[in-house]
């Protein structure tokens, strides 16, 4: 049974590996990927604090007073918001590709491909 965060987890490892080799394309891919992950964990902003500093404008009083837990993604909308990345990568580069800039598109597909291994590893 796969926990919650071995995708994240792979992608870390790669991550690691992609600096150790000064792969500056994985790992820029990577550095997205787990951006990407970390924002859709990130909730909306709740009701204003009640309690608030005196000495700092809408500051709230108290340790971690204006904290919020994170939403905890599973294995499938982990997978999913990879995948969706990897999307945005390809359609990129076939942008870059109708105008010209083939090399940028290259890039963007490499990076596309990284993304792919990632989560074919983590399956």
């Amino acid at each position: 049974m796969q926990s919650d965060d071995d995708l994240r987890a792979h992608l870390r490892r790669q991550l690691r590996a992609a600096v150790r080799g000064r792969d500056r394309i994985a790992v820029g891919a990577l550095r997205d990927a787990i951006a990407a992950l970390d924002n859709a964990e990130a909730v909306e902003p709740g009701e204003t604090v009640t309690i608030v500093s005196e000495f700092v404008a809408g500051g709230a009083v108290g340790l971690g007073a204006a904290e919020a837990e994170r939403r905890v993604l599973d294995a499938e909308a982990q997978r999913a918001i990879v995948k969706a990345e990897v999307e945005s990568r390809l359609a990129a580069a076939a942008t870059y590709e109708e105008h010209g800039q083939s090399s940028r598109a290259a890039d963007l597909r490499v990076s596309a491909d990284v993304l792919l291994a990632a989560l074919e590893a983590s399956s």
